[in-house]
């Protein structure tokens, strides 16, 4: 009985050792929660978005920053031209409705080619355009992969295009396909023909520096290519996924 007295007389007085603190331990806690709330929000935003047309984006806000202001109108993919949006397929990305928003074909050529070549999809444009920035780095590369696949994921092939059409740069503070048939042609989206929506397309690459109203020679040869290729998505199916 003496024993067992001074056994517990022994546990009582024992206490429990601390645990140590480990600061890697709890900074990759916070890193590991840190990335569960991103990957969340960005997922939500990305559902969002499929219903809810983006407010602005980074690019736009900083070019209203610098230039004081810009302009973008927002219109509905019926009331675009649909000779402008395959234009625009054409042009950027002959096989958007062939892919899943990477074309592994593009990107083997552009590895072979060097930078000489840009292998960018029409998603992974929308990607870049609405959720980040223009810069070029291997961070926003990673980014804009995620991102794309979970577009491709959650959106159909008409809301990315739809999308794409309407924050697209087409010239110095002009955004989007409505304000940019304005500005050029003194038309709205709906009433583009053929050959200005293959100029708008072509400057698409380079807004600042093309003129759709006043076309280079070389400007007027890759309009020419892009009318044929919107004719040719059409005639071969490849413009279908967009298409009513």
């Amino acid at each position: 009985m003496a024993r067992k007295a001074v056994r517990k007389k022994q546990a009582k007085k024992t206490k429990p050792s601390k645990k140590a603190f480990r600061p890697m331990a709890w900074v990759g806690f916070i890193a590991l929660r840190a990335t569960t709330i991103l990957i969340v929000l960005i997922t939500v935003t990305i559902v969002l978005f499929r219903f809810v047309n983006p407010p602005t984006t980074y690019t736009m806000w900083s070019e209203g920053q610098r230039l004081g202001s810009v302009k973008q109108d927002w219109v509905d993919f019926d009331e675009i031209a649909p000779v402008m949006a395959r234009s625009v397929v054409a042009a950027e990305d002959a096989n958007f409705c062939l892919h899943w928003g990477l074309d592994v074909n593009a990107i083997r050529a552009a590895l072979e080619e060097g930078s000489r070549r840009g292998a960018s999809t029409l998603s992974q444009q929308v990607a870049k355009n609405v959720f980040l920035w223009q810069n070029r780095s291997w961070i926003r590369k990673a980014l804009e992969t995620g991102l794309t696949l979970g577009i491709e994921t959650m959106w159909s092939k008409q809301r990315i295009l739809e999308v794409y059409l309407n924050v697209a740069e087409m010239d110095e503070g002009v955004f989007g396909v409505q304000v940019a048939a304005q500005h050029y042609f003194g038309v709205s989206a709906d009433k583009l023909t053929a050959v200005q929506s293959a100029r708008l397309a072509a400057v698409l690459p380079s807004p600042k520096s093309r003129s759709a109203a006043k076309p280079t020679a070389k400007l007027r040869k890759r309009s020419a290519s892009i009318l044929d290729g919107a004719a040719t998505i059409r005639a071969d199916g490849r413009a279908k996924c967009f298409e009513d």
